[in-house]
C-alpha cells in the first residue's frame, strides 16, 4: 500500500485549515500548505516570494491545456518552459512538487489544486470544507477583528479568488461534490467530527481495495 495522501479544499471561514492541521496531528503526518510553497520554491530555483506573490492567484491569460502541453515531465530548463508566463512556471513548479511530495510520504495538502495532481495516484483522498456563511462570517470578523459587512467582502474575495485558480488550472469546478470524494459541512458537525469521517471513509476506502 502507498502513502496515504489528504488533500482539502475549503471555503475561507470554513474552518478547513484548522480539520487538515488536526487530521495531520492526529496521524502524526506533516500538512503542506505555505511550506509547500518554501520547497517548490528551493527546487525550481525561484525565489520565496514570488511564489508567495502568485499563491492561489487567479490567472487571465493563456488556456490551461497550453500549459500543460508545454509541461514536460517537470523540467524547467527547455525552452518552452523559460518562455512560459511567471505564474505558469509557479503552478508547473507546485505541481511537481506536490506529485514529488506524495511519491516520497503521507501527507496532508491543503489547497494548491492537490487534488489535480494528484487525479491518478489510488492512495489520495480528496476532501472539501464548506459552511454557512452566516457562520463564516462570524468566525473570520471575531478571528481578523472585523465587522460583519466586511468579514462578507473578504470571504466572497476570498472564495472568488480560490475558485478562479481552481478552474482555470483544472478544467474542474471549485467547490462542486463531483470534484472531490468528500464534501464536509462544519456548520453541521464539529472539526473533530470532520476528521473523525475523514479517517473512517479512510477505513472503507481500504476494505475496498
Amino acid at each position: 500500500m502507498g502513502n496515504h495522501i489528504y488533500t482539502i479544499g475549503r471555503e475561507f471561514g470554513s474552518g478547513g485549515y484548522e480539520v487538515g492541521r488536526m487530521l495531520a496531528e492526529r496521524l502524526g503526518i506533516k500538512l503542506y500548505d505555505k511550506e509547500l510553497l518554501a520547497q517548490a520554491a528551493k527546487s525550481s530555483g525561484f525565489c520565496k516570494e514570488i511564489f508567495e506573490n502568485h499563491d492561489e492567484k487567479p490567472t487571465s491569460s493563456f488556456l490551461y491545456s497550453l500549459v500543460m502541453d508545454t509541461y514536460s515531465g517537470g523540467s524547467y530548463s527547455s525552452a518552452p518552459f523559460l518562455d512560459m508566463p511567471l505564474n505558469h512556471k509557479v503552478f508547473l513548479a507546485q505541481f511537481d512538487t506536490i506529485k514529488k511530495i506524495a511519491e516520497q510520504e503521507s501527507c496532508v495538502i491543503v489547497g494548491r489544486c492537490a487534488d489535480y495532481a494528484l487525479a491518478d495516484n489510488p492512495d489520495c483522498l480528496n476532501i472539501f470544507v464548506h459552511a454557512e456563511m452566516e457562520d463564516r462570517i462570524s468566525w473570520i470578523s471575531k478571528r481578523k477583528d472585523l465587522t460583519e459587512n466586511k468579514a462578507r467582502d473578504l470571504i466572497q474575495k476570498t472564495d472568488k479568488q480560490r475558485a478562479s485558480y481552481y478552474n482555470y488550472y483544472t478544467c474542474k469546478k471549485w467547490g462542486d461534490s463531483r470534484s472531490y470524494d468528500l464534501c464536509l459541512n462544519t456548520s453541521k458537525i464539529s472539526k473533530e467530527a470532520c476528521v473523525d469521517m475523514i479517517l473512517e471513509f479512510r477505513n472503507r476506502m481500504n476494505k475496498n481495495k
